[in-house]
């Protein structure tokens, strides 16, 4: 088909050209990967296409008969494993490492009829907020190629922006899906804990904050593929959440009128004022649709909630470099292979006592039961994105390639920008980035909606009536680097 008819089909519309006889899942793969050719050589958003999975998608594993129909799907380089693939973690230490085993999600995914087709990039480790070393790739906005995407998810970000697939895989530990996905003009949701299985290497209950999930270009693919992939693996620590219908039938029906808090004022963080305008605007058009609309501050211990959070960022970090270093025969992070900061991390971290991480679940348990309490008056949080606008390429501070000596206070500045994602990982609660918003220098802005631990469907639902009123996302625009214009 043609790249404006391509970039015209979000993947149930594809899914359904399969099903008609109208086009072959080989043909939908070898459509992507040409993409791929037309948009990495501008942002490189793509580490590796698997040839084998291009020519043959169900010799990869795919099932066609699932929901997704031989769609093609790129896994973030992080996080679920493929057997026999290479998954380097956008790191030099792990380059040549080939995954023993699928992961449970892998399986799923497949399952649900997404063709596995290549690798997207991460920084290393996911550890910050842009793929962005010299030494292993930068990965750049398509909208203006001198910014960053955003991150963890910085590959996926870019290559669902771009038009080279309508959905692609994310992993979130502190607003990896969010981010990028409201600074490269995506749908991305991050779902309640207990929704996705980490399975075999982690559990919910081990990792704490991290969570997987996916980046679209309409509510219904998102929505489709939570039904198709949710559900926990034998033996898991944790229950997993249901839902008494599944989302792609309730977002056909608009919400209920809901009781929706405008907030960016948490604790020590504030929005730019232009971004506060964006949020504003956000509210007025709800506040069109019929919902309560109020600027409300939740009621939680905000400083409490982020020291617990980092605690928890610089104490799982440190373990995860540990078990890569032990699976090599290292005793610590040579410094020609690991990253400035990851190293600090590993050092801050790594003699971590059992103590300081009770105290680090104290303030995740308190933080859980503050916003639990407050989602029994509000129905919704509506926030910025982030609190300053997408840094250019080249702003080290917020990279693991910072020369900043302080861990502690590298996170701090982190949060300055990244206020408004990491709690909800903290607290297990889902939250949606939606393309609602646009900044100053042309980029795509997202609104940010948070739920009640469970609420995924209720946001789900919001953002499809949203989705519905605007007609388009982004107001129709397109990036400048798109399958459709390269």
């Amino acid at each position: 088909m043609s790249w404006d008819e391509w970039a015209g089909h979000d993947a149930t519309a594809l899914a359904g050209l399969v099903r008609k006889g109208e086009v072959t899942p080989a043909e939908l793969a070898a459509q992507a990967a040409a993409g791929v050719a037309k948009i990495n050589p501008a942002v490189s958003a793509v580490v590796e296409v698997f040839g084998d999975a291009v020519a043959d998608p169900v010799a990869n594993g795919t099932e066609i008969a699932g929901p997704f129909a031989g769609v093609p799907y790129f896994m973030k380089d992080l996080g679920p494993t493929l057997k026999g693939r290479l998954q380097e973690m956008g790191s030099k230490l792990m380059r040549g490492n080939r995954a023993a085993a699928d992961s449970f999600l892998a399986g799923r995914i497949r399952k649900a009829g997404l063709n596995i087709i290549g690798r997207s990039t991460t920084p290393e480790f996911g550890t910050c907020s842009s793929a962005e070393n010299p030494e292993v790739y930068v990965t750049r906005n398509p909208w203006n190629t001198g910014f960053t995407t955003g991150g963890s998810s910085a590959g996926t970000g870019a290559l669902v922006a771009a038009g080279v697939t309508p959905i692609s895989h994310a992993t979130d530990g502190g607003g990896s899906i969010r981010i990028p996905a409201g600074w490269n003009g995506n749908i991305g949701l991050k779902p309640s804990r207990g929704v996705f299985s980490i399975a075999p290497y982690g559990s919910d209950l081990a990792s704490v904050v991290s969570i997987q999930g996916c980046h679209t270009r309409s509510v219904r693919d998102t929505a489709a593929f939570v039904d198709a992939c949710r559900g926990g693996a034998p033996g898991e620590f944790m229950p997993y959440w249901t839902a008494p219908e599944p989302y792609t039938s309730l977002i056909r029906r608009d919400p209920g009128r809901l009781r929706i808090a405008l907030s960016h004022e948490w604790g020590d963080y504030r929005a730019e004022p232009a971004l506060v305008a964006e949020l504003e605007k956000a509210g007025r058009l709800l506040e069109g649709l019929g919902h309560h609309v109020e600027w409300v501050v939740p009621e939680v211990d905000f400083r409490a909630a982020f020291a617990a959070q980092t605690a928890c960022y610089i104490t799982n970090f440190a373990q995860t470099i540990a078990a890569l270093l032990r699976a090599k025969g290292l005793e610590s992070p040579p410094p020609e292979l690991v990253e400035r900061m990851n190293i600090r991390i590993w050092e801050a971290g790594i003699g971590a006592t059992y103590s300081e991480r009770t105290a680090m679940q104290a303030g995740f348990n308190l933080a859980s039961r503050q916003f639990g309490a407050w989602f029994e008056e509000w129905d919704v949080i509506l926030t910025p994105i982030t609190a300053k606008p997408t840094p250019a390429v080249g702003t080290t501070e917020y990279l693991t390639i910072a020369d900043n000596p302080s861990v502690q206070d590298w996170f701090a500045n982190l949060w300055g920008i990244f206020a408004y994602t990491p709690l909800c990982n903290l607290a297990g609660i889902p939250g949606i980035s939606l393309p609602m918003g646009e900044q100053a220098n042309g980029l795509p802005f997202g609104i940010q909606a948070i739920g009640g631990l469970g609420q995924d469907g209720l946001l789900l639902q919001l953002a499809a009536q949203v989705e519905r009123a605007l007609g388009e996302w982004n107001g129709g625009r397109r990036p400048g680097v798109h399958v459709t214009a390269v």
